[in-house]
C-alpha cells in the first residue's frame, strides 16, 4: 500500500496547467481522469495528482524546497517528458541524466519548473525501476 494517497499543486490557471501537465505526463501513461471548476485530476488507474485553485481564494505559490516526483517507466520517457515540458513553457531545472547524488545507483532524472513556479522531477530508477 502506498503511503501517499495523492498530491496537489495550487495553480492560478487550471485550464492552462491542465494542458501543460497533459503534455508532460502523457509520456508516462498518466492522463486526466476528472476535471471541473477549479481542478484537474490525473492518474493511471486512480486519481493521484491534482491541480487546484487555492481553496482560500489566495494566490497560488510554489513551495521552496518542495517538488513532486513523477515515476517514469524508462530513462527515455524522462527525456521525452523533459522535452515536452520545455516545449510547453517550463524552465529547465536540471537536464536528463544520471544523478550521482542519489543514494541508489543509476537513478536517471530531470527537473523542470512549471509555468506557475512549481518544481517537478521526472525520475526513473528510485522506486520506478
Amino acid at each position: 500500500m502506498t503511503i501517499i494517497d495523492h498530491l496537489s499543486l495550487g495553480v492560478a490557471d487550471v485550464p492552462a496547467a491542465h494542458v501543460f501537465y497533459s503534455r508532460v505526463l502523457d509520456t508516462f501513461g498518466i492522463r486526466c481522469l476528472a476535471e471541473g471548476e477549479g481542478f484537474a485530476a490525473f492518474g493511471r488507474d486512480r486519481i493521484a495528482f491534482l491541480l487546484l485553485t487555492p481553496f482560500d481564494g489566495g494566490l497560488a505559490s510554489a513551495g521552496n524546497g518542495a517538488h513532486v516526483a513523477f515515476a517514469a517507466p524508462a530513462r527515455e520517457a524522462v527525456a521525452r517528458a523533459h522535452a515536452a515540458g520545455l516545449d510547453a513553457g517550463a524552465i529547465d531545472e536540471g537536464a536528463p541524466g544520471v544523478r550521482a547524488a542519489y543514494p541508489m545507483p543509476g537513478v536517471f532524472a530531470a527537473y523542470l519548473r512549471d509555468p506557475w513556479g512549481n518544481k517537478i522531477e521526472l525520475v526513473h530508477g528510485v522506486f520506478s525501476a
